[in-house]
């Protein structure tokens, strides 16, 4: 059967319809299954099960790090949490960059596997191909602007860009070449306000910001973030919501000093049994 190719705003139409509503887009990432039904319950428009996981979740230095297989245990998780958004899968690092057909093998995966209704792909140049490819696999893509996390390769890389003249112009014309490449919807990351809002005044398909200014058509922020639930540097652009990591750490103290004191569990908290057959067990022991 020949696969439908579906490109530009026509890829994600609920993300595109509110695009034309001027309805800002709310994206976020999980991980799991309760991040997941949290993300849809919480009322985000999209979930993107980031290669992010690899720091906040599994430990990882950089995004580099983690597998294709360990990031599809994950979406298929967030997956079964989700069901009535878009759930988009990351593409990591080494899984696209090789050729057009590990590309579309490695997207492939992400939708058989896991059930994504996208992929996202960062960069543009020598990646406009790898997109192009995927696309015409009938595979939504979503592009990467700005900070490129799987191109940092030190702790100091983690900086904004666009800055220089050259520099925002690059940025602005990957935007368009990956809008005309078929992408549905395009990420900016980290680059000035001005540049933010430069790009989405000249794409017509989504254009997603985090920490490019309050014109894009949408945010993302990192489930993790937006929860203070973690440890480690907090970007410029995160706000918090929350502070989940000092409230668990605080619950898990408290617990742990109720069984030191055997205050837990309590008569109330364990489960009974009837004399008689407390009686007969004893005799029999």
């Amino acid at each position: 059967m020949t696969q439908r190719t579906v490109r530009g705003e026509d890829a994600l139409p609920s993300l595109a319809a509110l695009r034309r509503r001027s309805a800002p887009i709310v994206m976020i990432t999980a991980y799991d299954y309760p991040g997941g039904r949290i993300a849809e319950q919480g009322g985000a428009d999209v979930v993107l099960v980031g290669d992010s996981a690899a720091n906040t979740v599994l430990g990882y230095s950089s995004t580099r790090e983690i597998s294709v297989d360990e990031l599809l245990v994950l979406t298929r998780a967030v997956r079964r949490a989700v069901k009535v958004i878009p759930v988009v899968g990351d593409l990591p690092f080494g899984s696209y960059e090789g050729s057009d057909e590990l590309a579309v093998a490695s997207a492939r995966r992400f939708v058989d596997e896991a059930g994504c209704d996208a992929v996202k792909l960062e960069g543009a140049g020598a990646m406009l191909p790898r997109a192009r490819a995927i696309i015409e696999a009938g595979i939504p893509v979503i592009g990467h602007v700005g900070l490129l996390p799987q191109s940092v390769t030190t702790p100091d890389g983690y900086r904004a860009r666009g800055r220089e003249v050259e520099q925002a112009l690059a940025i602005i014309a990957d935007a368009s070449a990956l809008e005309e490449a078929g992408c549905a919807a395009v990420v900016v990351e980290a680059v000035p306000s001005e540049v933010g809002t430069l790009i989405a005044e000249r794409l017509t398909v989504p254009v997603i910001g985090i920490g490019a200014g309050s014109a894009t058509d949408g945010q993302v922020l990192v489930y993790h973030d937006l929860l203070g639930y973690g440890e480690g540097r907090k970007a410029k652009f995160v706000r918090r919501y929350a502070e989940a990591h000092e409230l668990f750490v605080d619950a898990v103290e408290r617990w742990a000093a109720d069984v030191r004191s055997r205050t837990f569990p309590t008569t109330d908290e364990g489960y009974g049994i009837d004399p008689a057959a407390l009686a007969e067990v004893r005799r029999r022991l």
